[in-house]
């Protein structure tokens, strides 16, 4: 299928950070109704305010629930964005990844991808292009409790999503291009 994460371009990505779920809400929902393909962007956060000590989650088909204080957002997004996954990363906690980015944490786990101390979530950061110092910035501002949008594709996708998330008053937003392979 031609918008399976593994066949979509992955030249370039964009990542913003959020102080708040709402402001990461905000930011996703701007990009929906700006046009940005959903298929090509990911949430990353932590549900670490639960009140509960069991936090759950499970996938049925097309239906997804999570329990804990903010099981009814992660829930809401998950309808927006294709893929999840939910994980323990050491260090950070538990942590829910939505978009394709979830698609792309796992592969690296299948295939073996994470070495060098670098975590699930960097592991998938790092097929985006995204170098190292730039993930353990991004791994302490989950830890904070935090959250990333992470748009990916093709360059100018990722300029416009970019130029987008600038407008929706991040407090960081980084973008990443790939160099060419030399000939």
């Amino acid at each position: 299928m031609a918008n399976e994460p593994e066949t979509l371009p992955r030249d370039a990505a964009a990542v913003a950070v959020f102080d708040t779920h709402l402001a990461a809400e905000s930011a996703v929902k701007q990009l929906q109704r700006e046009g940005f393909p959903m298929n090509q962007l990911s949430l990353v956060g932590k549900d670490f305010h639960t009140e509960e000590h069991v936090i759950g989650y499970y996938n049925a088909g097309d239906r997804m629930k999570f329990w804990g204080k903010l099981g009814a957002w992660w829930g809401g997004l998950a309808g927006l964005l294709f893929g999840s996954a939910f994980l323990l990363v050491p260090g950070i906690g538990h942590l829910f990844v939505l978009g394709p980015l979830a698609h792309w944490i796992m592969a690296g786990l299948e295939g073996a991808a994470v070495v060098g101390g670098v975590s699930a979530l960097g592991a998938g950061l790092v097929s985006l292009g995204i170098p190292r110092n730039s993930i353990v910035q991004y791994e302490s501002q989950l830890k904070a409790g935090k959250f990333l949008v992470v748009a990916s594709g093709a360059t100018e996708d990722v300029n416009r999503a970019r130029d987008l998330l600038r407008r929706t008053n991040p407090s960081d937003v980084r973008d990443y291009h790939r160099q060419p392979e030399p000939a």
